[in-house]
């Protein structure tokens, strides 16, 4: 897709979770240049402030970037962030869900959930819910979730275990991180049918294996990742973001929705996962999302 190829962007409200660093920051730095109105959303303000600091300016008036806190792992901060964005702004064009982790061991969210499933699944989930009127006031809105190829490993969990702290050794979490993944995609599957007859879509994308800040709570990954990264293993944040940028961009995906986009070689060979095929779990599984996030089914 080249440049002329491209939806214009100028002027249109980007909120942006998991910009600090990696494939948020590079999503960031590109649709600033272009001329979006940029909200990152950050654990911690004085990074997010930071990056913001960096992001280019396009030609013309575009506005500052902006930067709130939000840790997606912690529901209540999540809606504290959706408060101020629901105040703040009259519409939102572009959501992208890109905030994410990847833990070595075990952890509890705030609210007491596993924290992978809540920062991954849970926190997202909630707070496109509570963003919907505003995106529902732009002319033509699209959310973009970036989910992962890992999402084949993460089996078929009952929902009423969604965000069920358990014990998990390495290969433990590999699954675990799979299963959040998996949920991610049957999100926006279940989404994109709620939204029928809108004006918003909802898709989500693989951005391969890329050295990005995702394995914070598992040093060792992490360094690992970084000595690979632009070796035809591992990719570099700013290869990851292309299919996540395409997804914001391509005015050929206007009125796509509900698709898993990946750019990783040979993926398209392997067979589907039976689960994001299955309507009827889907609705299982955002009906429990909501429960445990305080939302109606």
């Amino acid at each position: 897709m080249g440049r002329s190829a491209e939806r214009t962007v100028a002027g249109l409200r980007v909120v942006i979770t998991g910009a600090t660093g990696g494939i948020g920051r590079e999503l960031a730095r590109e649709l600033a240049r272009r001329g979006a109105a940029i909200t990152l959303l950050a654990r911690d303000r004085d990074r997010g402030e930071a990056v913001a600091g960096t992001l280019p300016t396009a030609p013309g008036d575009s506005p500052a970037p902006e930067v709130l806190v939000a840790d997606l792992g912690d529901l209540g901060s999540v809606r504290r962030a959706a408060d101020e964005l629901n105040q703040r702004y009259g519409r939102i064009d572009v959501l992208v869900n890109n905030a994410g982790m990847v833990g070595a061991r075990s952890a509890l969210s705030p609210d007491g959930f596993d924290l992978m499933m809540a920062t991954n699944h849970l926190g997202p989930f909630l707070l496109t819910n509570l963003l919907l009127s505003r995106l529902a006031g732009a002319g033509s809105a699209r959310i973009v979730n970036t989910a992962s190829e890992a999402h084949r490993g993460g089996g078929r969990p009952e929902p009423e275990s969604l965000g069920t702290p358990a014990p998990y050794g390495m290969v433990g979490a590999q699954r675990a991180y799979g299963r959040s993944k998996l949920m991610n995609v049957l999100f926006t599957a279940e989404l994109a049918r709620r939204l029928e007859g809108t004006n918003i879509t909802a898709n989500c994308f693989c951005p391969g294996l890329v050295a990005t800040g995702l394995a914070r709570e598992a040093p060792g990954i992490q360094q690992a990742l970084g000595r690979l990264a632009g070796t035809p293993l591992v990719r570099r944040p700013e290869q990851g973001a292309r299919m996540g940028l395409r997804l914001v961009l391509d005015p050929e995906l206007n009125g796509v929705s509900g698709r898993f986009f990946t750019s990783t070689p040979g993926a398209r060979l392997l067979p589907s996962v039976a689960a994001v095929g299955d309507a009827a779990y889907q609705r299982e599984v955002w009906d429990r999302s909501a429960t445990l996030v305080g939302l109606p089914t």
